[in-house]
């Protein structure tokens, strides 16, 4: 089971009355001990932030003494919480390049260094991905476009200063981020992992050198159905017998 913080303050202003986004850590920290105690029977939790009384999960889960825990990860607090929790971590560089990847599995290893009593956890990256034919030199281009346009509309939500229209909003300018070379799609093209199946493999063997265990492959980024099918289909096929 995978577990983030949550990233907008229009969610948190849905939940309990209202809750600060900021103190999202806090509130998950909390959760995971009391969701472990709840697989596994009876529980009653009278912490900080949340109050329930006796309760338990049903069916109870197959894995024991619970399935595992991957918790999305930033800052060093999460990473220590997530190591010292027993919870494998997962990351995203977002926007940023190899040098975000090798900051980011550097905090994990941090972390996994002052918990030598914990059994060392997995580290999954996940990453925008597009695998395009090398019969399209410019198949790059349509996927880094839609990719700035995720980041756009992110931006919009994170914003928090409009309201959706049947639960959507339109990606915010681009003129907004005039000056940011990382929105711009030749640069998205070197931060996503958006290549041909060997330039794809040949940027993945640098995640295989760092200690990376998994690649998420993060499909969401607005592209048409077909276009998703074969970027995965080419992945599957291409890129992932490198790694088998």
């Amino acid at each position: 089971m995978g577990l983030a913080r949550g990233a907008h303050q229009f969610e948190f202003d849905r939940l309990a009355g209202g809750l600060p986004a900021g103190d999202g850590g806090r509130y998950l920290r909390e959760l995971v001990p009391a969701v472990r105690a709840l697989w596994q029977g009876d529980h009653a939790h009278d912490g900080d932030i949340w109050q329930f009384p006796t309760s338990t999960s049903v069916p109870k889960p197959v894995q024991q003494p619970t399935p595992p825990m991957w918790i999305a990860a930033r800052d060093p607090a999460s990473h220590d919480f997530a190591v010292a929790n027993g919870c494998n971590v997962m990351v995203t560089p977002l926007m940023k390049g190899i040098e975000e990847v090798e900051n980011l599995v550097d905090k994990f290893e941090t972390a996994v260094g002052d918990h030598p009593e914990v059994p060392r956890p997995e580290l999954m990256v996940l990453r925008h991905t597009h695998v395009h034919s090398p019969q399209d030199p410019d198949g790059w281009r349509p996927a880094a476009e839609a990719v700035q346009r995720y980041y756009r509309t992110f931006d919009a939500w994170f914003g928090n200063d409009r309201t959706p229209e049947n639960g959507f909003l339109e990606p915010s300018a681009v003129s907004k981020f005039e000056g940011r070379p990382e929105f711009e799609p030749e640069s998205l093209r070197r931060t996503a992992m958006i290549g041909t199946p060997d330039e794809v493999v040949e940027r993945l063997r640098r995640y295989e050198e760092l200690g990376i265990d998994e690649y998420g492959f993060w499909i969401d980024n607005g592209l048409p159905h077909e276009e998703k099918r074969r970027s995965l289909e080419l992945f599957i096929k291409e890129v992932a017998p490198a790694f088998a």
